[in-house]
C-alpha cells in the first residue's frame, strides 16, 4: 500500500481529496493537513510515499514546502485551482499537476503513475545493484536509463544531469549522487569531481586536468586525481 498525505487549507477541498484517495485500492491515507507546517510534521512522523498538496496555502505555499524538503522526499502531486504554477511544478520534478476541479478519472491516472514508480523502487531493492538499467522520474514520466549508455553524470544542487550516448540532450532528474550510485556498478563509475561521475569505459583521453568523453570535457579535481589514476592503474 502507498502511504498518502492529503493537504489543502480549504476543508471541503480536503474532504474531497481524502475521499478520492480512499477510493483507490492501493492508496492508504495516513494524514490530513491544512497548512504547510502541519504537513512538514506529518511528513517527518508518517514518512508518506506520496503527498497530494494544494499550492496556495497560508504561510508556506505548496511550492515552497516541496522545495524545502531535504532528507525525506516523497512523490508529490500538486492539486490546485491555478494553472500558473505548472512550470514550477515541472522544475521541482513533481509527479503530476492536477487543476481543480479534478475529475476522478484524471486523479486516478496520477495515482497509477505513483504506483508505477512505487513498484519500481521496491523491485529495485530486491534486484542486484548492478542492474543493466533503472528508471528515473523526469518530464512527468518514468525514463529508462541503460547503464551502458551513460557517459557521465553531472550534479546540480538537488538535480542530476545524466548524459547518455544515445541522446543529444541530458536527462534531468531530481536525485542525489548517493541514490543513483546504488544503481551503478562500483568498478565502472568513478567520481572525478564533487559534481561529476564518469563511466570509465567511455573515457577517450585525460589531459590538463580534464577527462574527455565523446567530445565532452569533464573536470578532474586534484582531490580525486590520485585515486582516479590508481583505479585506471596509471598511478
Amino acid at each position: 500500500m502507498i502511504k498518502c498525505l492529503a493537504v489543502d487549507d480549504e476543508l471541503l477541498a480536503l474532504d474531497l481529496l481524502a475521499d478520492n484517495i480512499q477510493k483507490v485500492p492501493f492508496l492508504h491515507l495516513v494524514g490530513r493537513c491544512r497548512n504547510a507546517f502541519e504537513t512538514l510534521q506529518k511528513i517527518e512522523s508518517e514518512r508518506p510515499d506520496l503527498v497530494f498538496i494544494d499550492i496556495q496555502m497560508p504561510g508556506l505555499t505548496g511550492v515552497e514546502l516541496v522545495r524545502s524538503l531535504q532528507t525525506i522526499k516523497p512523490m508529490v502531486v500538486f492539486v490546485t485551482a491555478y494553472e500558473d504554477y505548472a512550470l514550477e511544478g515541472y522544475a521541482l520534478n513533481v509527479l503530476d499537476y492536477l487543476v481543480k476541479p479534478v475529475p476522478f478519472e484524471r486523479f486516478f491516472i496520477a495515482c497509477q503513475k505513483a504506483k508505477e514508480i512505487y513498484d519500481l523502487k521496491n523491485s529495485a531493492v530486491e534486484t542486484p545493484q548492478t542492474s543493466p538499467f533503472f528508471f528515473v522520474n523526469a518530464d512527468y514520466s518514468l525514463i529508462k536509463i541503460v547503464v551502458e549508455d551513460i557517459l557521465y553524470i553531472e550534479g546540480m544542487k538537488d538535480y542530476l544531469k545524466i548524459h547518455l550516448s544515445t541522446l543529444t540532450k541530458p536527462i534531468i532528474t531530481r536525485m542525489s549522487f548517493k541514490s543513483i550510485e546504488e544503481h551503478l556498478p562500483e568498478q565502472q563509475f568513478f567520481r572525478v569531481h564533487k559534481s561529476y561521475l564518469v563511466n570509465i569505459a567511455k573515457i577517450q583521453s585525460i589531459r590538463s586536468g580534464f577527462v574527455f568523453i565523446n567530445n565532452h570535457k569533464v573536470p578532474l579535481s586534484e582531490i580525486h586525481r590520485e585515486a582516479f589514476l590508481k583505479t585506471l592503474k596509471l598511478g
